[in-house]
């Protein structure tokens, strides 16, 4: 093959027909993958700014869910602190009962119902817990909002409380038994049993406000970090896809200039064809 020779114009037009030929598959391409990017060699400075933002949507990804989790994780000690609530103000109605009878049999049973109701919050406590992080029993959880590190990491800490055990959290303690006897001791125990039952009513509904706030923040930046994976993959997508549109047309121009490239090679080549006719 090396040594036939064939004359300029056929060269040209072949030329042409092998370039066309070249971009029709670089445009093929395009069109299958939709992306006009699709290794370092398309475009090494688009391929691998792409592909650190995808990274760093990844990234963030994998954050998301567990800033999730932690939501999920304050969620249910919220619902625990409601239970909590409900069963302090129950056992808030046992000690007024109590305090307007005089009967020293029906106090005691009041007494046992109330001592009861703590023994409920404990458990409500304790099944307050979400994935193994319980932060009504003492577990601490920790959110972390960006993908860097050291002192540039972005993050919360939330703090648990332990109410699993009602006579260090909220000061309410078993009675024992006489304590809630009719008299003025009796009394006296149980208005200081029913002052205990606001103060845990207050210390409730102040955790849950904090509890609150720190749902709020971990939403705000799950919204945020939603928002960044989309500019990101966004920002990567511009850089790499294709426009069908565009490649279309230029897949269709191909397809003429093909046809064209080969009339003109039949047309070059007639010339050569000539000689034969002289023998």
């Amino acid at each position: 093959m090396a040594g036939i020779t064939i004359s300029s114009g056929v060269r040209n037009n072949l030329l042409a027909l092998q370039q066309t030929a070249s971009l029709m598959s670089q445009t093929q391409n395009r069109l299958a993958t939709g992306k006009k990017v699709n290794s370092a060699l398309d475009n090494a400075n688009s391929f691998f700014t792409a592909s650190s933002l995808n990274s760093r949507a990844d990234d963030l990804s994998t954050l998301l869910d567990d800033q999730s989790q932690a939501v999920q994780t304050l969620k249910a000690a919220d619902q625990g602190i409601s239970g909590i609530k409900k069963l302090v103000e129950a056992a808030k109605a046992k000690a007024n009962q109590a305090l307007s009878s005089s009967s020293t049999t029906d106090r005691g049973a009041f007494a046992s119902e109330y001592n009861n109701l703590l023994g409920q919050i404990e458990d409500l406590a304790k099944d307050s817990g979400y994935n193994g992080k319980n932060l009504l029993s003492g577990d601490d959880v920790k959110v972390v909002f960006n993908e860097k590190t050291g002192s540039e990491q972005a993050s919360l800490s939330i703090t648990g409380v332990d109410y699993s055990n009602t006579s260090s959290a909220l000061s309410l303690s078993d009675l024992t038994a006489g304590d809630w006897a009719s008299g003025t001791t009796g009394d006296n125990n149980i208005n200081g049993a029913i002052d205990k039952l606001n103060n845990a009513l207050t210390t409730l509904r102040n955790q849950a406000s904090t509890f609150g706030t720190n749902l709020t923040v971990v939403q705000n930046r799950q919204d945020f970090t939603k928002n960044m994976i989309n500019t990101l993959q966004e920002g990567a997508d511009n850089l790499t896809n294709a426009d069908t549109n565009e490649e279309g047309a230029k897949l269709l121009a191909l397809q003429t200039r093909q046809s064209l490239s080969s009339t003109a090679l039949s047309m070059a080549s007639s010339a050569d064809q000539a000689v034969l006719r002289l023998f």
